[in-house]
């Protein structure tokens, strides 16, 4: 399922994510909570009211299919690569050096 999700909050700066979930998870009898995305909330200029989207997936396996890595590191269902920034820039320069030579010549460098 998905949905755009209007929440009122009077008297709140916002509502967390988390809190949106259990009542989702209530209200369409969700089994799983990780099963649940929401994202791209805007809070209304003057607070109160807040929209943003959501999805309900039927399992884990069709959320891990399409949902891309981002939000599954962000709902916990995957981890995240640390790599440091001097390791993805070697990586990409020794890509550079390769790209467009035969791949036994690359091997000669």
């Amino acid at each position: 399922k998905q949905f755009i999700i209007d929440v009122l909050h009077p008297g709140r700066p916002n509502v967390s994510k988390g809190e949106l979930k259990e009542k989702l998870a209530v209200t369409y009898d969700v089994k799983e909570q990780s099963g649940i995305f929401l994202f791209g909330f805007r809070t209304q200029f003057g607070g109160g009211k807040s929209t943003g989207f959501g999805l309900i997936y039927d399992d884990l396996k069709a959320a891990k299919q399409f949902e891309p890595k981002y939000r599954l590191i962000r709902n916990g269902l995957d981890k995240k690569v640390e790599k440091s920034r001097k390791m993805k820039k070697e990586r990409r320069n020794r890509a550079r050096a390769i790209r467009g030579k035969k791949k036994n010549s690359s091997s000669k460098k």
